[in-house]
């Protein structure tokens, strides 16, 4: 159920020609070169009714679309991976039924309850499966390539925060900025090595500090530990990839590239459930 409950940022709206495309395609294939159901036994033409099938196929997912993403996704929010999952599974139960209809008609048999329950049964169950790979493909390509959309923003609510970064060093002095300003800091030897934004430049101070006294001083959500090296602010990322192996993150400047280690890879989705 927590799975479920996971934010699903994959623009649907720009997709779905392509997605109907394909299950589209799927359903020529299957019946073109499977022949299930009966359909070898057909006389006619089995290119020009395997390409009335994926006709359907693509109605019917064009209009799941309009008729049901859409509207879902307008008074729904966030929008989440059960939400997809449901959609999709709408979409392939319509899909089925039409195509049942459409096969019924070209082998003049007579609409039967018993039957259609059964068509409609096995119908349900290859489309959880279908609904399964098809969700977590798209949402594990999402995590892949755009992580960084998924990760909450909490930049205007902490837009009056001013942070300190104290230097332990005798004659040192501690460093204050706003903490929007801080993009990362990396422990070098005896020293944390700060990188933030002054002004319009990208700035490096070096304190005589450890990464845990770092952390301690900034107890805000958005300061993460992504690497046994490396701490940043996660409002501060403009994109992200990688896999459970580990993520490259990309800070607003472009130019600095923080690494998250695999140990850091599951405390690092947590912030996107």
């Amino acid at each position: 159920m927590w799975l479920l409950s996971r934010k699903y940022p994959f623009n649907t709206q720009s997709r779905w020609y392509k997605d109907s495309l394909i299950y589209s395609l799927i359903v020529f294939l299957i019946l073109y070169f499977l022949r299930p159901f009966g359909f070898s036994s057909y006389t006619g033409n089995h290119l020009i009714v395997s390409v009335a099938f994926a006709a359907i196929t693509f109605a019917c997912s064009a209009v799941s679309h309009w008729m049901i993403w859409r509207p879902l996704q307008r008074h729904i929010s966030p929008w989440t991976i059960g939400w997809h999952a449901l959609c999709i599974l709408l979409m392939l139960m319509l899909i089925a039924i039409f195509n049942y209809l459409f096969f019924s008609f070209l082998f003049e048999i007579p609409l039967s309850l018993s039957l259609f329950g059964m068509f409609f049964w096995w119908s349900f169950l290859m489309s959880i499966i279908i609904t399964i790979i098809s969700t977590m493909i798209s949402y594990n390509r999402k995590l892949r390539h755009d992580l960084a959309s998924l990760l909450p923003n909490s930049t205007e609510q902490q837009q009056d925060i001013l942070i300190t970064i104290h230097d332990t060093s005798v004659r040192g002095v501690d460093l204050e900025l706003p903490i929007n300003d801080f993009l990362y800091a990396e422990a070098r030897k005896n020293m944390v090595a700060v990188v933030y934004q002054q002004d319009d430049r990208i700035v490096e101070t070096e304190i005589h500090t450890t990464l845990s006294s770092l952390l301690a001083s900034l107890p805000h959500e958005n300061i993460f530990q992504c690497h046994r090296s490396f701490v940043v602010n996660l409002n501060n990322i403009t994109a992200a990839s990688g896999n459970s192996n580990g993520y490259q993150l990309t800070m607003k400047d472009s130019r600095h590239i923080v690494p998250v280690s695999r140990s850091f890879v599951p405390k690092l989705r947590t912030f996107i459930s």
